[in-house]
């Protein structure tokens, strides 16, 4: 599946602004984190977590250098899609992602704006390899992760996958940059980026 197809993918479209999370917005998404009922914590962090964990996980990832995408809406961070680069084996570069999204958006499209986003992030800083683990019950997480072509296993309760970027099409993030700015941009702006 490539970005022009899935810019025009029907789903719902949120009413909040998708960007890159600035160091100043930590503090909103440390709430965003806090805020996950138990069930979504456990498919987020794969087991049982404490706010005393949040709050150092939230610090780690903006002091750490990890790329935070969030789902800004009314001031608050209700979804966040992350790009935590990672050692490869074979040279390649490589992130792992993860994603959260409050219990009130879930299965609403939005994982998969955070998914088309974080993969524009990822070609921008060359990733050439994407990759996901999740706990074997996270039925959301593997077919989000299948939708954009993860190769999945499995092993010992836990499911793996990769997702191999290859190199990008400058059209297809154009043609994706469009359809995302189309919804909340002036015209005037969609010009500016090609439209």
């Amino acid at each position: 599946m490539n970005l022009q197809t899935l810019a025009h993918t029907e789903i719902d479209r949120p009413a909040g602004l998708i960007r890159q999370l600035r160091p100043s917005d930590l503090p909103l998404f440390t709430e965003h984190l806090k805020r996950l009922d138990a069930e979504s914590r456990r498919d987020r962090f794969n087991g049982v977590t404490d706010d005393d964990f949040l709050r150092a996980y939230a610090h780690r990832c903006f002091h750490e250098g990890v790329t935070v995408i969030g789902y800004v809406q009314n001031g608050k961070v209700l979804g966040a899609a992350e790009l935590h680069e990672i050692p490869d084996e074979d040279g390649e570069p490589t992130a792992e992602i993860a994603f959260s999204v409050e219990r009130s958006l879930q299965h609403k499209g939005l994982g998969g704006r955070l998914f088309e986003r974080l993969i524009v992030q990822a070609r921008g800083f060359g990733y050439r390899r994407l990759r996901v683990t999740t706990h074997s019950g996270n039925a959301a997480m593997k077919a989000l992760a299948r939708r954009f072509n993860a190769v999945l296993n499995f092993e010992a309760g836990e499911t793996t996958g990769v997702i191999e970027l290859g190199r990008s099409d400058p059209r297809e993030v154009t043609h994706y940059l469009n359809a995302a700015l189309s919804a909340k941009t002036p015209s005037n702006m969609r010009r500016a980026v090609g439209d």
